[in-house]
């Protein structure tokens, strides 16, 4: 049983073809998504999504909140917007937390002020409401470290991680795991390999963060883009960097995202029992 702990099947991408997507996933054992939302604007589809295909895939979740990526469009008011919108998901067994929130010191034209604003924002919410995050920490990990060690924030994922060891340690030590995809795929992602081979299994889940990240046979193969049910190949090939057979990978990196993400947790222990990675 594979577990997609970041995939935004809100995207473009996927507009009009949402139900083969997930019944292509569901026929390759992944059992469960987690759905990001990247924009205040978006908590009511994200919400919408998880109720309406969760009823074929029960262990479809979702996070609230502002991307990085999307600050330099967001408005002050928009935290208030997430406020309201989280104290309403409270109730919905499919909310499990607040994300994809972040810092992205990479992408040029980012105004970092705003980032920072929002992030910290959120970083409160996350705190008033004891709920984990799902954080995007592309080339500032520092800096998040910094925001997560000025409050108590549960748990959460650090999402593509692609930092230093020091810097992976400091988020395992704050609770948090680190998400590992596609991008591991690729024989010359030489520090993310090492970081997947030599990181405790227990600090590690897997992604897709489909529609992008592709793994590196997508190019060559001439697909499109990315996509969960393509999560139990790279699954394959991260538990071969970890020495571990399938069943042994995948069985750790669904009880540590369970760990992290209790409300994810609580929802799948009605019919999940993940023994086999097949």
């Amino acid at each position: 049983m594979w577990i997609d702990t970041h995939c935004h099947l809100d995207a473009p991408e996927f507009s009009g073809s949402l139900p083969s997507i997930i019944s292509a996933a569901k026929n390759k054992n992944v059992q469960a998504i987690l759905l990001p939302a990247v924009k205040a604007a978006d908590c009511q589809r994200v919400r919408s999504l998880a109720a309406e295909f969760g009823v074929e895939l029960p262990g479809l979740v979702y996070t609230l909140g502002i991307h990085p990526l999307y600050t330099n469009q967001a408005h002050e008011n928009d935290i208030a917007i997430l406020e309201e919108q989280i104290t309403q998901s409270l109730g919905d067994p499919r909310f499990v937390g607040i994300g994809e929130i972040g810092l992205d010191y990479f992408v040029e034209g980012l105004d970092p002020h705003k980032q920072e604003y929002f992030f910290n924002a959120q970083l409160d919410l996350a705190q008033q409401f004891q709920l984990p995050v799902i954080l995007h920490v592309r080339r500032s990990q520092d800096a998040i470290l910094k925001g997560l060690r000025r409050r108590n924030i549960p748990s959460g994922i650090a999402h593509a991680f692609n930092g230093s060891f020091q810097q992976a340690e400091q988020f395992i030590e704050l609770g948090f795991k680190l998400g590992f995809g596609g991008a591991a795929t690729y024989e010359r992602a030489l520090q993310i390999r090492r970081l997947l081979a030599e990181l405790p299994i227990e600090s590690i889940v897997t992604e897709t963060d489909a529609p992008d990240i592709p793994p590196a046979w997508l190019r060559e193969e001439g697909v499109a883009f990315n996509e969960p049910a393509f999560l139990p190949r790279i699954g394959r090939e991260l538990a071969s960097i970890r020495g571990l057979s399938d069943d042994e990978f995948a069985l750790a990196v669904w009880r540590n995202a369970m760990q992290v993400l209790p409300r994810w947790s609580a929802l799948c222990t009605g019919f999940a029992n993940p023994k086999l990675a097949s």
